[in-house]
């Protein structure tokens, strides 16, 4: 079998228009009406109404560029590679093509009880990518709207407050007085791919041919990826659209979870749990301060 794949280039303000049609580039406040297609057919309403909300698309240095809607930003890769095409090929492909996926700004946040156990969540089963997998606290994306937008670092790192003081009210029930903008440290910022291991990539692992018409059956997700600790007592009311389970644990229990194979996280989770996280976790009552406020992206 063939493939046919584009020349590597990265994304920038001056190419991703023509890169990629569907971007905003006035990174405006409102955006289009969803494209009436199949790609989301047979998903929960709620979490496809989600997937139009609209992300902050990044150059590679984290500099705003545009702005496109999270379905846009989480199928850029496969979208984009309408041809027939042998798996076995794409992983040898993929940092070939890795600047042709559209990058997009996000968050996880580590919150912290009192105890200094993290809470983790298991994403619920309607969630369109990686269903019911635990990961930390809350993980999503700040919106290409005033106020959780910012192109200098400061700016950007307290839009990206502001997009998880709500998102953890939308996905926990964690009221803002709970969890208020000062008390969130952010640490640094982390380049990866995502690739989804849920409905849209449950047949990344297949060696055979596969025909993509428009619906990512391999959905690589471009993050960079603003990491945020938290120490607070919150009050927990569960979204079951958004969370399926949710559960606070230390140190050596997470561990103990990670052993477990009948328990699947989500790849950014594992990711920061293997480089990063138990280091800032040993030193989050105290010492954590030589780890805030990173200025360069970490690339992984």
């Amino acid at each position: 079998m063939s493939t046919t794949a584009t020349a590597t280039r990265a994304v920038t303000a001056d190419n991703v228009i023509r890169l990629f049609p569907e971007v905003d580039a006035s990174l405006a406040s409102s955006h289009r009406k969803p494209v009436q297609d199949n790609d989301l057919e047979g998903y929960d309403e709620e979490q496809i109404r989600l997937m139009e909300e609209v992300c902050i698309v990044l150059d590679r240095d984290d500099n705003p560029i545009g702005s496109a809607s999270k379905k846009v930003c989480a199928c850029s890769l496969g979208c984009h590679w309408q041809m027939h095409i042998d798996l076995t090929l794409l992983v040898g492909h993929l940092t070939k093509n890795i600047d042709q996926g559209l990058l997009h700004r996000a968050f996880s946040v580590f919150l912290f009880d009192s105890q200094n156990r993290l809470l983790l969540q298991q994403r619920a089963s309607e969630k369109i990518t990686f269903p019911d997998m635990w990961t930390n606290t809350c993980c999503s994306h700040p919106l290409g709207v005033p106020g959780e937008t910012g192109a200098e670092l400061d700016a950007a790192v307290q839009g990206v407050r502001r997009a998880a003081q709500r998102k953890l009210g939308h996905e926990l029930g964690i009221k803002p007085e709970q969890v208020p903008l000062e008390k969130f440290e952010f640490l640094t910022r982390i380049h990866y791919m995502a690739p989804s291991d849920g409905k849209w990539g449950e047949h990344e692992s297949r060696s055979y041919g596969l025909w993509l018409t428009g619906r990512p059956l391999l959905t690589l997700i471009l993050l960079v990826d603003y990491i945020l600790f938290i120490k607070a007592n919150v009050d927990l009311t569960i979204n079951p659209n958004e969370v399926r389970d949710s559960l606070y644990i230390s140190e050596g229990e997470l561990k103990t979870m990670f052993k477990d194979n009948s328990l699947k996280f989500t790849p950014w989770f594992k990711l920061i749990c293997q480089s990063m996280l138990f280091e800032w976790w040993e030193h989050s009552d105290e010492g954590l301060d030589k780890y805030k406020g990173e200025k360069q992206i970490r690339r992984m």
